[in-house]
């Protein structure tokens, strides 16, 4: 008589245990399932355009297929895409990289990876200003490093200073990692204060990788900016960078990276041995986006002005809800208070908000930042409106 075999628990590996689900994939799966039993949810929770990809880059996308672009490519993407991303960023940044220095990835969060587990070895630190995109710390934790805290209040509009980072800098410190405009606040570091950074950077050897995801969203008196401008940065500077925002095209996975070039050289070796090479059909895309007209980046920035203004009055106009006025990205960030000031518990807050009122945000707490919620305003002038009678009716109650 044969007995079953016996089964072993499945184990995992210690990178995968470190790391967690992004909490804003949670949200979104949360929202989902309501919707797919007929529940009418407004979603501030997604964090992209809700702008479709300009016409020219998916027509650009269209003749790819047709003249059959869909072989391999080189890992560190094809050469007049690299040498269109130096461009482009030289022409609107104010820097200066050569295609060596550039590696194309697989969106921007790939990037931030690659430049991670390039860097980082077991109980490196790596600094992360808080409130942060939930993805830093659990990447940090993915190469083994130790992920440090700098919190900026929202006195000082979330913004990291110099002083401040100072202070938590160790002889362990490798990478100080730097998003502005922010994901979640909309904070932008006035041009100044981030030079001030890279003084610090530079004075402690310590690289400051700028993740600038959000560089083209930018309202009243901010203007889009790059630490790589400064001319004598590229010995302590990483640049990340993104199309899915500033082109629409989050599902179409393109990023880069500008770095010294044996940085780069390390990443496309780890990028060789993992991905590949970013979609050849995307890559084609991306090279007419940044090479072609910037009309539609200008026409989404005007739209997200407007709902930006209209959102920060209405959110402040609910009593138990404070708001911070958001300089970049398109987020605001707002507390839910008690009388006596105290922040509520901003899990409870997003579980009510969308059981209750069936609106989705995002918590604080997936920040680094309890308290707060993540209202994300790509979204219609009318879900916004109705988000807003929702949210109002819900602290009413």
């Amino acid at each position: 008589m044969s007995t079953a075999p016996r089964v072993e628990p499945l184990t995992l590996s210690d990178a995968v245990n470190r790391i967690s689900v992004s909490p804003t994939m949670a949200v979104l799966m949360e929202a989902e399932k309501l919707r797919a039993r007929g529940v009418d949810v407004v979603d501030f929770g997604p964090g992209e355009p809700d702008f479709p990809t300009p016409e020219h880059i998916k027509r650009a996308a269209i003749r790819a297929l047709e003249e059959n672009r869909t072989k391999y490519t080189a890992t560190a993407g094809i050469a007049p895409l690299r040498q269109a991303v130096c461009d482009w960023h030289a022409k609107n940044l104010g820097s200066s990289y050569e295609p060596r220095e550039c590696v194309v990835t697989a969106g921007g969060k790939i990037a931030i990876f690659n430049v991670v587990c390039s860097l980082i070895n077991a109980g490196d630190e790596v600094v992360i200003p808080a409130p942060y995109w939930v993805s830093y710390p659990d990447i940090v934790k993915f190469a083994n490093g130790k992920p440090v805290f700098v919190q900026t209040p929202a006195s000082d509009n979330f913004c990291l200073s110099a002083s401040e980072l100072e202070k938590v800098l160790t002889p362990r410190t490798r990478i100080v990692i730097v998003n502005s405009p922010n994901n979640p606040t909309g904070a932008v570091i006035p041009e100044d204060e981030f030079g001030r950074i890279l003084d610090v950077c530079r004075r402690q050897s310590v690289w400051l990788l700028s993740d600038e995801c959000y560089s083209h969203f930018t309202y009243g008196n901010a203007k889009p900016f790059s630490i790589a401008s400064y001319t004598d940065s590229k010995d302590h500077v990483i640049i990340a960078g993104s199309l899915s925002k500033t082109f629409a095209m989050t599902g179409w996975r393109i990023g880069y990276t500008l770095t010294p070039e044996p940085l780069a050289a390390a990443m496309i070796k780890l990028q060789s041995q993992s991905v590949s090479n970013v979609n050849s059909i995307t890559q084609h895309a991306a090279l007419a986006a940044l090479t072609g007209p910037m009309d539609s980046v200008a026409a989404m920035l005007d739209e997200y002005a407007r709902r930006r203004i209209h959102i920060l009055a209405g959110l402040r106009a609910i009593p138990g809800v404070e708001c911070t006025e958001p300089e970049g990205a398109f987020y605001v960030f707002p507390k839910a208070v008690k009388k006596n000031g105290e922040a509520r518990d901003s899990m409870e807050i997003t579980r009510g908000l969308l059981e209750r009122e069936h609106v989705a945000v995002v918590p604080g707490d997936a920040f680094g930042a309890p308290g707060h919620m993540r209202i994300s305003y790509a979204t219609s002038m009318e879900r916004i409106n109705e988000g807003l009678r929702r949210i109002a009716h819900f602290f009413s109650a």
